[in-house]
């Protein structure tokens, strides 16, 4: 018998596994998996100016982790430039200003976990 943690949708679920004759696995017999606690998802830090967030949002392309924050509110942006890096399966991705603009809100700290289609930030 194997263990395994297993998340579904956000949730995650201890499944034990039973390995049977010919190699193949089974499942053990059918229980409601309990959920496993887990520590709740950190905050996202918004760090808007009085004017609240821009028209413009900057969004993630894939579910990842916020390694940097390069841009910060106020600041003015070409498009093309970076304003988060995402790390993605190993990788550093740049999330970049679709836009010339100036950046209203950095909704998203160093560290946290998003998910693909999460506001990043907004600019104007």
């Amino acid at each position: 018998m194997k263990s395994y943690l297993i998340t579904v949708n956000g949730t995650e679920y201890e499944v034990t596994v039973e390995e049977t004759e010919g190699g193949q696995a089974s499942a053990a017999p059918a229980k409601k998996a309990a959920p496993v606690k887990k520590a709740a998802p950190a905050k996202k830090a918004a760090a808007a100016p009085a004017g609240g967030a821009g028209s413009v949002k900057i969004t993630a392309s894939v579910p990842g982790k916020v390694v940097k924050v390069v841009a910060a509110p106020n600041q003015a942006v070409k498009a093309g430039d970076s304003v988060v890096i995402l790390e993605s399966m190993k990788m550093e991705i740049p999330v970049v200003a679709p836009q010339d603009g100036t950046i209203a809100s950095i909704d998203v700290a160093q560290g946290a976990a998003v998910e693909s289609g999460d506001t990043l930030a907004t600019m104007n």
